[in-house]
């Protein structure tokens, strides 16, 4: 053993040897196959450099651009219990939902916030695909009661970000229950003439479509979301027959009078501020950081000698 031995070999080794570099720096986009910088993807907020297709975002994510200096408060949701059916598959309902949690970093499939959105005070509500397909389950219910009677109580609007495959299955019963509960918590927002503003996204599907989904006084969605009730390749094969191209896409549901707008995610914001503003009777919004500085005090007309 000599110096070459414990000190050159070594060094040129690891000068030379293969570097291994993490999995999660490149994403694939699932529509055009081009692969991504995970960086330039995030500033990007999701959406494909190349093609502009919208991938899946977190309400975490989204709020953090959505908010003025990605800065928001949660909103407290009451627990649910935890397993009311005692549900079993493959898997015990309490084991999907300690891998969902681990995995999305989340308590549940749904974020309750409030802040401000250019300047704009409002609560918002996102749901998290990434958490169980962002199933509606009694959690889920008590979310959005909770972010309805924030929004009457404090007399922000109600902004929803959906995304979902419907209903919990794990639940049962107690899951589609939730379509009645969230449908009286909108209609409270209305006689209590809160706005109410629903953003839908890729793919809002099921129950959720049946209910909260569609009740927004203003609805917008991305491009090319999916929003359905029951998918298009369940249609095809219930009534056998073709479906027009981009038959449920957020594009042709605009063509046929279902929402109101359809949105790039980057243009989202400014959207929002300006809806918001608009029917809160509030001015025009303010391009930068700073409030528009307030008019002039007129000068005082010089006294004259009596």
């Amino acid at each position: 053993m000599n110096w070459i031995t414990n000190y050159v070999r070594p060094r040129i080794n690891s000068l030379f040897s293969r570097r291994e570099v993490p999995e999660n720096l490149w994403t694939k986009c699932p529509e055009c196959g081009t692969m991504l910088f995970h960086r330039e993807l995030s500033d990007n907020l999701n959406v494909c450099t190349n093609c502009d297709h919208h991938m899946a975002i977190t309400p975490r994510d989204r709020f953090s651009a959505l908010f003025d200096a990605g800065a928001f408060v949660e909103v407290k949701v009451p627990e649910p219990i935890a397993d009311p059916l005692q549900f079993r598959d493959q898997k015990r309902y309490p084991d999907r939902m300690k891998a969902a949690q681990k995995a999305t970093g989340e308590k549940e499939a749904m974020l309750v916030a409030e802040g401000e959105i250019g300047r704009t005070p409002v609560i918002a509500v996102g749901q998290d695909f990434s958490f169980m397909g962002g199933s509606m389950g009694m959690y889920v219910g008590n979310a959005i009661i909770a972010a309805a009677e924030r929004a009457i109580e404090t007399g922000k609007p109600l902004v929803l970000f959906s995304a979902a495959g419907g209903a919990r299955m794990q639940e049962g019963i107690l899951s589609l229950m939730q379509m009645p509960r969230t449908t009286v918590a909108v209609e409270m927002l209305k006689e209590a003439r809160i706005p109410y503003i629903v953003v839908l996204t890729h793919p809002t599907t099921g129950g959720v479509t049946a209910s909260y989904a569609m009740l927004g006084d203003i609805q917008i969605a991305e491009p090319n979301a999916l929003i359905c009730f029951a998918g298009p390749r369940v249609i095809e094969q219930t009534i056998r027959e073709k479906l027009p191209e981009g038959f449920q896409r957020a594009e042709y549901l605009l063509e046929h009078g279902m929402l109101d707008r359809v949105t790039h995610r980057k243009q989202l914001r400014d959207e929002l501020v300006s809806i918001l503003r608009m029917l809160g009777h509030m001015p025009a919004p303010t391009r930068g950081d700073l409030p528009a500085p307030a008019p002039a005090a007129p000068a005082p007309e010089p006294a004259t000698a009596g």
